[in-house]
């Protein structure tokens, strides 16, 4: 028996990346999972392969998000964890002084609002069965400035650690923990594109990393697992950080991003 036999678990942004790694995890371990992610992700495909279901789910959208989790509580009777997971980092979030209103909002609905809105949601049927696991994906820059700058990205994790501590204080009398995952930058998508883009400031992430490299995906689903699992039965309101050393290294920011 895996360990998270009879588990049912949500996953935002389980289409790809960490998610992905993250929805194959749950099911090696005996869970049921429900993906969310958006209507022309392979979400439906993901949901095939691992004989588990597909919500397609804007999660910026607060009735999109109540509809997933209502989804999964209708098919298999229980929410036992939410892992919220979707999240962007766009190339127009960048310096302060570079930023506009635009992106910012953009990127602090998405990293931010969709995690109010899924714990939110899924709060209630955990509260009702009287147990039940809650990982919010926020991030190492939660814990310190970061050398490449992302104001909003940044900013939005530090309101997931937050959020996040709160939560778990507030629900812990009733079963439910409340946990952020913090990684370090991991081998997806994500990161990829960014390194398509702009090679000096994704080179940039991994010259600190005292592991020399970056995370792979499923090296975080490890951690989701094991914060869904009963094997963390007395961990909550915390920060996981799953980051190879990074924010215990020392940094400084290249000279392109000092401002004169």
């Amino acid at each position: 028996m895996g360990k998270l036999e009879g588990k049912v678990g949500v996953i935002t942004g389980g289409a790809s990346g960490i998610g992905l790694a993250t929805a194959r995890k749950f099911v090696a371990e005996g869970a049921k999972v429900v993906i969310g992610d958006l209507p022309q992700s392979n979400g439906q495909a993901i949901a095939d392969e691992l004989g588990g279901l597909f919500v397609a789910v804007d999660v910026t959208n607060k009735d999109q998000v109540e509809n997933l989790f209502a989804q999964a509580k209708a098919t298999y009777g229980r929410i036992d964890i939410a892992f919220n997971n979707a999240g962007i980092s766009p190339a127009s979030d960048d310096s302060i002084l570079k930023t506009d209103i635009e992106a910012w909002n953009l990127v602090q609905n998405v990293n931010l609002t969709s995690v109010y809105y899924c714990c939110k949601a899924v709060l209630p049927y955990m509260m009702e069965q009287g147990s039940g696991s809650i990982i919010n994906t926020a991030s190492f820059v939660a814990l310190m400035g970061a050398a490449t700058s992302q104001i909003s990205y940044t900013a939005s994790k530090g309101g997931v650690l937050a959020m996040t501590r709160e939560l778990g204080v507030q629900f812990a009398g009733k079963g439910i923990r409340v946990n952020a995952l913090c990684p370090g930058p991991v081998n997806t998508p994500l990161l990829q594109e960014l390194f398509a883009k702009d090679p000096e400031r994704a080179a940039r992430r991994l010259v600190h990393i005292p592991m020399g490299r970056f995370a792979e995906p499923e090296e975080l689903a490890n951690a989701v697992a094991f914060l869904g699992s009963d094997e963390s039965s007395f961990i909550t309101a915390t920060e996981f950080l799953v980051d190879g050393g990074l924010s215990h290294a020392y940094v400084t920011p290249l000279e392109s991003d000092w401002i004169d």
